[in-house]
């Protein structure tokens, strides 16, 4: 564990180094980890228990989709493969990793088995913090503790596969029993974090939704849709307009401004480039900078929740989803981008083995 200084901030961070096998093992060992939900981080993090040695079962509301993936990657029905209510009182910590609004659905049958000594675990504070809509008020006698990876469970298992670790936020809501930030740390390093970030349950969902409907996903996407649209208003053709809009982004300048960041990125390119990129950016940063705000503040006041909520408990949400992604999937732009990835070295090189 150490301190970290960044600006006027001291953080405290904790490193994969600190919770070596034999430390996971003494903290661990004779706990049952229950993973709710077969999700993408579901189903990242439990694999990657396993792998390390943690005792893991899996607990699904029915036998669809996700029983049948949890088949797929080896759980055994009736011996690592449950019910959530058998899942849940067989574990000893509860990782609650159904979705936001399936969590608000199962809580009145999950709770009651919640008995003392138990740690109830979150990936994200969502229901914690939000209380006042969810329902979520966990018994004073349980810990519950929030590991928060920086990314898709997709990217957890994978970096786990490559021996790398992902970036994850901590907190610890409620330590009844005195051994919540030991269970919390282990089984942050147990899922694949590389580095876990000091955090609280309202910080970190406050900064996820936020990310997550800004430069995550939702204004990136915003922002390429936009400038794509002019491109190709202007005549320019949907592979030169998908390849400066999102290839270049994506395959060349984001993964260098990850390695060294963006003065670096701004330093080793053209003349041309920088000089337009230092004048336009506080130009895109005026413009987002109180769409952003509004966004926090819907979130903060928990007006984006209660929308999110809403939208995802009607009983037609995956029907609508489904609608939804495929118009973005037949859009022109994601067109263009399957013909561009289908060129690139690598699948080029394996369409020709």
């Amino acid at each position: 564990m150490r301190q970290i200084q960044v600006g006027d901030m001291t953080e405290t961070v904790v490193e994969r180094a600190d919770y070596p096998p034999e430390r996971l093992k003494a903290i661990l060992g004779n706990e049952t980890v229950a993973v709710l939900g077969y999700g993408v981080q579901g189903r990242g993090q439990s694999l990657n228990m396993k792998d390390n040695g943690v005792k893991v079962i899996i607990g699904l509301r029915d036998k669809g989709r996700g029983w049948d993936l949890a088949l797929q990657d080896g759980w055994v029905p009736g011996e690592t493969l449950f019910s959530l209510e058998e899942a849940v009182q067989r574990g000893t910590i509860v990782q609650y990793l159904l979705s936001d609004a399936g969590q608000k659905e199962q809580w009145p049958t999950i709770k009651p088995l919640l008995v003392k000594g138990k740690a109830l675990y979150f990936s994200h504070g969502f229901s914690i913090v939000y209380s006042d809509q969810t329902g979520v008020i966990p018994p004073k006698d349980i810990d519950v503790i929030l590991v928060a990876p920086k990314g898709s469970g997709t990217t957890v298992r994978r970096l786990f596969l490559e021996g790398k670790g992902i970036n994850a936020s901590y907190a610890i809501h409620q330590d009844a029993t005195g051994r919540a930030l030991d269970r919390c740390l282990a089984t942050g390093i147990a899922i694949g974090s590389g580095y876990l970030f000091q955090t609280t349950f309202q910080k970190e969902v406050f900064s996820d939704l936020t990310g997550e409907r800004g430069v995550l996903m939702g204004a990136i996407y915003g922002l390429w849709l936009a400038q794509y649209e002019v491109l190709r208003e202007h005549g320019h053709s949907p592979s030169e307009a998908f390849n400066e809009t999102v290839e270049e982004a994506t395959q060349s300048l984001y993964p260098l401004i990850a390695e060294n960041g963006m003065d670096w990125m701004y330093a080793n390119c053209s003349a041309t480039a920088q000089r337009g990129a230092l004048d336009w950016f506080k130009r895109f940063r005026d413009a987002a900078r109180p769409v952003f705000e509004d966004l926090y503040q819907k979130v903060e006041t928990g007006e984006e929740t209660r929308r999110v909520l809403e939208s995802n408990g009607r009983k037609d949400y995956r029907q609508q989803l489904e609608k939804e992604l495929k118009e973005i999937a037949d859009s022109e732009m994601w067109k263009a981008g399957t013909v561009v990835r289908s060129l690139r070295p690598e699948r080029a090189a394996k369409s020709k083995g």
